[in-house]
């Protein structure tokens, strides 16, 4: 049995926090936004692998009105759910993500994204795609005013 499932997250840019992408600190003169660590990759992997076990999104999993949840690393949520979806019999079968971002160039830190995420989830590194794209500076990206993160992910029984 397989389930699929997608993901999608988006965080303001703004002075004052640093840049988290995969689990991984990009070095960048902004962070992003949220009430966690604002990870919009690992936060459309989450809702992605929650989203194909129908198990709601990651809001309802960890609301931002929760201050237990404030500035949490968001490679802690994504154990949480790849525990949640393997006590639902279900492991990770492969996870493809897109980042979309203008600056900073995210190519240098690819193979430490996918080793990171990989590992939080407990699957061979072929397993997990990390991509990343500008918007041609068309749209909120393009002008350097966010992040957004798309996630697919193919869920199989374990």
């Amino acid at each position: 049995m397989i389930r699929i499932g997608q993901g999608y997250d988006v965080h303001r840019l703004t002075e004052g926090r640093d840049l988290w992408l995969c689990g991984v600190k990009i070095p960048h003169s902004l962070g992003l936004l949220g009430h966690s660590d604002a990870d919009v990759a690992i936060h459309a992997l989450c809702d992605a692998i929650l989203g194909a076990l129908a198990l709601g999104d990651i809001g309802k999993h960890f609301p931002d009105t929760d201050p237990k949840y404030k500035g949490i690393d968001s490679k802690l949520l994504l154990k949480h759910v790849i525990d949640l979806a393997r006590d639902k019999g279900y492991t990770l079968g492969n996870a493809d993500l897109t980042i979309m971002a203008q600056k900073p160039k995210l190519a240098p830190h690819i193979a430490t994204m996918r080793e990171t995420l990989s590992a939080i989830c407990g699957v061979s590194i072929d397993r997990v795609s990390v991509k990343a794209t500008t918007t041609e500076r068309l749209g909120f990206e393009g002008r350097e005013e966010g992040i957004s993160s798309m996630a697919v992910v193919l869920m199989t029984r374990c």
